[in-house]
């Protein structure tokens, strides 16, 4: 097996375990920090090691288009182009396709799309998704799906759920990188019994972990929670299960709660960028006056390189000031502060006290900030 689940947390679902990949063991809950186009913005790969990453993920939509899934193959594959020898994870371009693309028209064999970067035709479906996923060498390869938008009618939804599991069927089928581990990824919008559906279809075809999609695409809060607890319980023990664009703290402790493995999410790279620090009591505007005259770190307690050596003020002025090194600071806080977050919680789950460690986040303002 190459997931093991090591303990489950006697109140709740949360549990250990450790996925093994062809470029090392990932110890989970694990959040995944996004490098779409084989680059974590604003890091190098030196700045992820030094945060405690684990995992980074690549976009299969994106390095198809720019640089080409030939020019990567020539470098010998996502790790040596982007100079990362830990554990990459490449979404299939699904959620690209369906949310970037200018124009696209859906057939039972894929998708025909215009590029959101100059309008040039392409195709992928699901043995396009795979074949630029096995030249990227990605240690785990998504499946091909349709992400349904929000809302969502049900003959819609169901209609794609079918379409979802052929696609899964043939990316399954289609040939993989040597060692390569491939996810499939359960759909079905707000209706649980179409989720437990697609869930049942997905687990009968076999794969090597099981993702929760289409949630964290507008819909209310409560429905994402229903979604996973719709999903979870038809999925095999021995494999990791994965919320997909999730990176809030509190959700993802209550996604955990439900029994997830695996989080991704743009949020602590992209509002970075705009200024917004990530900390276990909210999200703060760096900008802010108050920041002015300030001594303190980012963050109080925070181990990170930017609260090691600079101050609010230090920072607020980088922001102020329109300086590069504001938001590459900004970055590494963050990513850090997701990653401690997440070694918190495995403590917490080994010791027995998760559920007591999760009642403790209850009040936090880090609301989501971004998509």
């Amino acid at each position: 097996m190459d997931f093991d689940c090591k303990m489950t947390d006697r109140r709740t679902r949360a549990r250990l375990g450790v996925l093994r990949t062809a470029h090392g063991a990932v110890e989970t809950p694990v959040f995944m920090v996004v490098g779409t186009q084989a680059s974590v913005k604003a890091l190098e790969p030196r700045d992820l090691a030094e945060l405690k990453t684990q995992v980074v993920l690549g976009n299969t939509y994106h390095l198809m288009l720019r640089p080409g899934a030939d020019v990567v193959a020539a470098a010998g594959g996502l790790h040596a182009f982007m100079g990362w020898n830990g554990p990459i994870l490449t979404d299939s371009g699904g959620f690209q396709v369906f949310s970037l693309a200018r124009m696209r028209r859906l057939t039972e064999r894929g998708c025909l799309f215009n590029s959101h970067i100059d309008g040039h035709e392409f195709f992928l479906g699901p043995e396009e998704s795979m074949a630029v996923q096995r030249a990227l060498g990605s240690d785990v390869a998504m499946v091909f799906d349709e992400c349904l938008p929000y809302p969502c009618g049900r003959a819609r939804a169901e209609e794609s759920v079918g379409r979802t599991v052929r696609w899964a069927e043939r990316s399954k089928a289609a040939p993989h990188a040597g060692g390569q581990q491939v996810f499939g990824i359960v759909q079905g919008g707000v209706y649980d019994d179409l989720r437990r559906r697609c869930a049942g279809e997905l687990v009968s075809i076999g794969f090597d972990g099981y993702a929760v999609g289409g949630v964290s695409v507008g819909e209310p809060e409560e429905c994402m929670y229903r979604a996973v607890e719709a999903t979870v319980p038809h999925l095999p023990e021995d494999r990791p299960r994965y919320v997909m664009g999730l990176g809030v703290m509190r959700q993802i402790a209550e996604c955990v709660a439900r029994g997830v493995d695996m989080f991704d999410c743009v949020i602590p790279t992209r509002v970075a960028r705009h200024g917004t620090a990530i900390t276990r009591s909210g999200n703060v505007a760096v900008k802010a006056a108050k920041w002015r005259l300030d001594p303190g770190p980012v963050e109080e307690g925070c181990d990170c390189y930017c609260c090691r050596n600079f101050s609010r003020s230090y920072v607020r002025h980088l922001f102020v000031s329109g300086e590069m090194l504001g938001p590459r600071l900004l970055t590494i806080h963050n990513v850090r502060a997701l990653n401690r977050f997440m070694a918190e919680m495995r403590a917490a789950i080994a010791a027995g006290e998760f559920s007591e460690w999760r009642e403790g986040l209850t009040g936090r303002t880090d609301e989501p900030v971004c998509g």
